[in-house]
């Protein structure tokens, strides 16, 4: 088979403790999951079923690579949160049968910039600019699971040193296996997908030369540098 030019390398993320990689398909991200979270972004935790939206493959970041600045923004914000990698999928998954279909998780940085999602809101738009950038999405190596279930545990983020972030698993508004049920009802889920579950309070706006850390009990951990972003 012919190219008009060379396809682009599938985004891959290491798998912890072995030498195999996972090949992302699709990253699905759930907006406003944990409770003081939404109350800070002015809205109701329980008016309303999970809000999805969508990140490129291309958009992760691995290895604590240095993360650039984002263009376009003058308020980049970090969201820690924990991330589902899935090893199967499925269009409407039954409950019974969502927790079978994870491969593993791991810590996951939701970059926003939060001018123009807030701009977004105000005219009714899309947030596709302000979620959906190159680099937006830092991962840590994934963590396999056995069990598939993981019901709670520490969530974290420090900038400098400084704790920013930090909630229980167990505060979540939708469950691991309901955020799966649900999205499946929209999408057909495969292997290969990374769901991003929602970010705890306590999100705010980082600059150059910051440095994050952060951590899933469990799961593992992510420590990166922003750096200035390119110009060209």
């Amino acid at each position: 088979m012919a190219f008009v030019f060379d396809p682009t390398p599938t985004p891959q993320i290491a798998v912890q403790g072995s030498e195999l990689n996972f090949p992302v398909h699709r990253i699905y991200c759930v907006g406003q999951n944990y409770s003081d979270h939404v109350k800070e972004m002015g809205g109701d935790p329980k008016s309303s079923p999970p809000v999805f939206f969508s990140k490129p493959a291309d958009a992760i970041v691995t290895n604590n690579a240095a993360v650039p600045y984002a263009s376009a923004t003058d308020n980049l914000h970090y969201e820690v949160e924990l991330v589902i990698a899935l090893g199967g999928g499925g269009r409407n998954i039954e409950p019974l049968k969502a927790a079978s279909r994870i491969y593993g998780y791991a810590v996951g940085i939701d970059f926003t910039r939060r001018d123009l999602q807030a701009a977004a809101k105000a005219k009714g738009k899309p947030w596709d600019t302000a979620k959906g950038f190159d680099a937006s999405a830092p991962i840590s190596k994934i963590q396999p699971s056995e069990n598939g279930g993981l019901e709670d545990g520490r969530i974290w983020l420090a900038v400098n040193g400084e704790t920013k972030q930090e909630a229980r698993l167990s505060d979540m508004i939708w469950t691991v296996t309901e955020i799966i049920v649900e999205l499946s009802r929209y999408y057909e889920l495969k292997a290969g997908d990374l769901i991003f579950t929602g970010t705890p309070a306590g999100v705010s706006a980082i600059g150059v030369g910051d440095r994050i850390a952060a951590a899933v009990e469990n799961v593992g951990e992510i420590e990166f540098e922003i750096t200035a972003g390119s110009t060209n």
